[in-house]
């Protein structure tokens, strides 16, 4: 039997990178998965391609921004009748907003702490609701932060503290729920290989290689390997922690010779 049959699972920002992998490893191990993305065109294409290389099915896509809260809570309940019921969700939706702290302006603050902060906390608020309405034991909430959240970049403040913020969150949100049975953690991901940030630079994987401990850059499958245990029965004692996915980065937190600031 498939690691995650019968379960169903849904991931916000899934359109590309980690939120895509994360939709196709539980797909592949047996879950129903709804996958999310701001852009409607790209929800679809992303879900229509799972679909094509699994043999049912089993991916559904939901195009909503998740600062809309009620969008939010709209889908996740219409994902649950759907199937009858939510085991898993991931808040992987997030935004990056560029700015020296000196110029950054009202509107970038509050459109980066809506997508990654407010976003992250109902998209949870919604999914512990539909979860304790039916009675789920073993109900998870993962939420995607970052190494910025742990370590200070120049001109990414209001990022890093939005993804400071999750971590905190993790905290909080799994003590008000231990009681129901859901666990909620954290993943912080380091330099990841993925289409954006290759696209932004093409030696991305060679120079946050050479500042990583363990000599690489990550790639999806650690944030995905990652998901997949702390979602699992295995990590049933688990709940209000953070896992850095990193390669030890953080450890000492260099920088590329030639990174912007």
């Amino acid at each position: 039997m498939s690691a995650f049959a019968g379960k169903t699972v849904f991931v916000t920002g899934a359109g590309v990178g980690i939120g895509f992998g994360l939709c196709r490893a539980f797909a592949e191990a047996g879950a129903v998965v709804a996958l999310n993305d701001v852009n409607e065109g790209l929800a679809q294409t992303a879900a229509a391609k799972l679909n094509d290389s699994l043999p049912t099915s089993t991916v559904t896509p939901y195009a909503f921004d998740v600062a809309e809260v009620t969008a939010v809570q709209n889908a996740i309940t219409h994902f649950a009748q759907q199937h009858g019921r939510l085991d898993i969700v991931i808040a992987n939706a997030g935004i990056t907003q560029y700015g020296k702290f000196l110029e950054y302006t009202a509107v970038d603050f509050d459109r980066v702490m809506g997508v990654n902060l407010r976003g992250s906390y109902f998209t949870a608020q919604a999914a512990a609701r539909q979860m304790i309405e039916q009675g789920t034991v073993d109900g998870r909430i993962l939420l995607i932060s970052s190494v910025t959240g742990v370590r200070a970049f120049k001109s990414l403040g209001t990022y890093g503290v939005s993804k400071a913020g999750i971590i905190h969150m993790a905290r909080v949100l799994a003590l008000e729920l231990g009681e129901y049975g859901i666990t909620v953690n954290a993943i912080c991901p380091g330099a990841i290989v993925t289409e954006r940030t290759v696209t932004d630079d093409p030696d991305y994987a060679a120079k946050w290689g050479g500042v990583t401990p363990d000599g690489r850059a990550g790639e999806v499958d650690d944030i995905v390997a990652a998901a997949l245990f702390l979602a699992s029965p295995a990590a049933r004692h688990i709940t209000g922690q953070t896992i850095q996915v990193d390669g030890g980065w953080s450890l000492r937190s260099p920088i590329p010779d030639d990174h912007p600031d």
